[in-house]
């Protein structure tokens, strides 16, 4: 599996969501440009004990990383998305796409690929889940799917 982070602003969130990917074999990509320096002690200190076994990419913009994998899968999470994250079957080396924070996903992204938005359910009078909280619940639910491949 694979997690996107689409400009990533916060480094907390992105070293919660590397640490996540490191201790399920995910492998994660960095959309420039990001909101820190990748020496920021809070992306460290969120996933310091993992860095060592994070498969990190980092990709010059979104584009980049769509021609890096032109067979790739890609799902673009999005609180605007009429499918649930539930409501598909996921493959082994599916994309799992995150906007930034404060933004999402470009909206013009979200209009190329509609079939392929997903929301994770939450209340209307919310605005939405945490990225890192996010990320977790999608990558888990994918992987249960697959039967937790290599997981004990």
């Amino acid at each position: 599996m694979h997690i996107v982070l689409v400009e990533p602003e916060i480094p907390a969130n992105t070293g919660n969501i590397a640490r996540t990917c490191s201790v399920t074999g995910a492998s994660l990509h960095l959309v420039k440009p990001l909101g820190f320096s990748t020496d920021d002690r809070y992306l460290k200190r969120a996933g310091l004990d993992y860095w060592h076994q994070l498969d990190l990419h980092y990709h010059e913009d979104f584009s980049a990383l769509r021609r890096q994998y032109p067979d790739g899968r890609f799902w673009y999470l999005s609180t605007k998305a009429a499918k649930s994250y539930h409501q598909v079957e996921y493959q082994e080396d599916d994309f799992l796409v995150f906007g930034k924070e404060t933004a999402g996903l470009p909206k013009a992204l979200l209009a190329q690929n509609p079939e392929y938005c997903l929301r994770i359910p939450m209340l209307e009078s919310v605005r939405s889940l945490n990225l890192s909280n996010s990320a977790a619940v999608v990558l888990y639910e994918a992987l249960r799917q697959l039967e937790f491949p290599q997981m004990k």
